[in-house]
Parts: C-alpha cells; structure tokens; sequence
C-alpha cells in the first residue's frame, strides 16, 4: 500500500509540474492578495485584542489558509484529465486499494500546498510582517492546514469524478472559494465583521484554520484541539470517505 501511495503521489507531482497552471494559480493570486490587500489597508486599525499589530501581521495567516483554500478546490482538475485520457480507466482497473490510489493523489495535493503556503509565509515575514511563533504552536498551525487541504482536496475530487467536467470543476471553484473566503477571518477579525458574517464564520473550516495559524504566528498560541483540530480532522476523515466511495463507485463503472 505505501508503494501505491508513494508512487501516486509522485505522479501527482509530476503533472503538476508539467502543467503549472493550477500551481501559478494558487501561489500567484495570494501572493497578490498579501501584497496589494496588505499594503493598501496598512493603517487600517483592528479591534483592541489586536493593538499594536498592522493589517498586514493580521492578514499574513489569512493568506497562508487562503493559499490553501484555492490550491486544494482545484485537485480534481487532474483527475478529469486523467479520465479523458483513458489514464484513470486504466488505473482503476488495477488491483489496487482505492483509498491507497486516493491517498496518494490527496498527500502530493497537500504536500504541494504547504510548501506554497510556507514559502509565502516567508515572503510576508520578508515584506514586514511580525511572526514568532513556537516550535510547537508551528507544528499546530501546519497540522491545520494539512487537514483543511485534506478536505477541500478530496471535495473537489469527489466532485471531479461525478462531473467529469472542466466547466463544472471551473463552477465548482468559484462557488467554493469565494463564500469561503468572505465569510471567514482570513481577511477581517470576527468582531469588525457585520452580525450576519460574523455568525457565518464561526461555522466555517477556514476560519477554525486561520485562527489556529494566526494564534500560532502572532502569540505562539497552540492550536486549540477541541475547537479547532477536531472539527477539522472530522471534516477531513468525512470527506476523505465520500471521496474514496466516490472512487470505487467510478471503478465499478468503468469495470
């Protein structure tokens, strides 16, 4: 099984290489967010528990879940590429363990995704941003961005696989990314959000994710386990499950 894994993953790897067009995507339009979004609210004052740090501080975390968010919707490009080509036929007709196959799609996805959001991360301490955080709140914060690329990855690829469509993963994005993205913290502190959003986002895995990578960053505050890791680790296993379903009901379908 860690062969499969392994040799999915660097498959995964690979391709993305080839075609960096979801890769330039995903580094590119948070790196422009940090930069243009941080810099032009500079002086925009945040609420009293954030005194004494700029927007960009605040917004850095934001952008590292952000990178995240928008990589992991499009994992299932791949696989409906792999379908018209005959590729994902073939390699379900195979032996091999589904949840292996997708295992190993997911884990490249979601290697690949923190290592753009490590790097942005040094990007924004490199602008200015104010960072310190701990061995051990780090590990946290990564923790909770694997679990939510987790999730969002074996979504899309859930959906990829039902659809096996390009227009409507394109849709699919979209109608992901953006509710996501306005109705959590990643871009404005929960208490300097109208009620109705800030209610929102308090049911929204981004904002459990961001909040434990912004608690890390800025003070070295360990993610918390029950309200933030746990619900996250749930949505990651649930959708991990839907999505290995989903791979051996195209299996039967195409046997």
């Amino acid at each position: 099984m860690t062969r499969i894994v392994a040799e999915v993953a660097r498959r995964t790897w690979q391709k993305t290489f080839r075609r960096p067009v979801a890769l330039t995507f995903s580094f590119l339009q948070p790196l422009l967010w940090l930069l243009l979004f941080g810099f032009l609210f500079r002086r925009y004052p945040l609420e009293a528990s954030l005194a004494g740090y700029s927007y960009l501080d605040f917004l850095l975390p934001g952008v590292c879940g952000m990178t995240v968010l928008f990589g992991a919707s499009q994992s299932g490009i791949e696989l409906i590429r792999d379908s018209q080509t005959g590729f994902l036929g073939r390699m379900l007709g195979t032996p091999a363990r589904r949840g292996a196959l997708f295992l190993g799609k997911v884990l490249a996805d979601v290697a690949r995704l923190l290592l753009q959001a490590a790097l942005l991360f040094l990007l924004g301490v490199a602008l200015g941003a104010r960072a310190a955080p701990s061995p051990g709140s780090l590990a946290g914060a990564l923790l909770a961005l694997a679990l939510l690329g987790i999730s969002l990855s074996s979504l899309s690829c859930t959906i990829a696989l039902k659809a096996k469509a390009p227009e409507t993963m394109a849709a699919f994005v979209h109608l992901v990314n953006w509710p996501l993205l306005f109705t959590s913290t990643a871009l404005l502190p929960e208490r300097q959000m109208p009620p109705l959003l800030a209610e929102a986002s308090r049911f929204n895995p981004l904002t459990l994710d961001v909040d434990a990578v912004r608690g890390a960053v800025l003070f070295s505050r360990p993610a918390s386990f029950a309200t933030q890791l746990l619900p996250l680790f749930l949505l990651a296993a649930a959708l991990f499950g839907i999505g290995v379903a989903a791979l051996s009901r195209a299996a039967r379908e195409s046997g």
